[in-house]
């Protein structure tokens, strides 16, 4: 599953740009910043920047002397990308894991890195419930060898998250799942 992008797309930088705009669309990122973030020169960047702006599956504006890129989420192809890009992550087999036998979950999130689209290897989830520790850290290794990311788990009740809040509030953070259906 990791070669899936590999496969189709030959540019490790354009892989890396597509996973970091299309997990989470709201990410919005300057060309010097992914290229210190991505360890590539600007040049590298830029030209793989300008390829997906005039394909518009990216999107550009400008801030002053600044350009500022982010996912064309009304690009015909941006469900499916996005949808690639969560399989790619594993993110899709570490939800479908938790909801099936964690015991009472109410919400996930995945906060920190993974939300603001940055594929470091880590995966930081925040459950919010009454969650079976047990299952949890069997369900974590499994998934770990899986996916060959690090899970690392914040696991809160209802009461214990309403109280966490405010010092939430300023991190990363993407609802994945609620009881709600979403």
């Amino acid at each position: 599953m990791e070669n899936l992008f590999q496969g189709l797309i030959a540019s490790k930088t354009r892989i890396k740009l597509l996973t970091r705009f299309f997990f989470n669309p709201l990410t919005k990122s300057y060309l010097r910043e992914l290229a210190k973030e991505f360890s590539l020169s600007t040049n590298s960047v830029r030209e793989e920047l300008n390829q997906l702006t005039k394909t518009q599956l990216l999107v550009s504006e400008r801030k002053g002397r600044q350009v500022l890129y982010g996912a064309n989420t009304s690009h015909p192809l941006f469900p499916e990308l996005k949808s690639m890009v969560g399989k790619v992550m594993g993110i899709d087999r570490v939800i479908d894991s938790i909801v099936t036998r964690l015991g009472n979950l109410q919400e996930a999130y995945l906060i920190d890195d993974y939300a603001e689209g940055k594929d470091t290897g880590i995966i930081d989830l925040l459950l919010v419930g009454d969650i079976d520790a047990y299952h949890l850290n069997d369900l974590t290794r499994k998934t770990e060898r899986y996916i060959k990311r690090k899970i690392r788990s914040l696991v809160l009740t209802s009461e214990e998250y309403q109280d966490m809040t405010s010092r939430l509030k300023n991190r990363p953070k993407i609802l994945i799942w609620t009881t709600n259906g979403k």
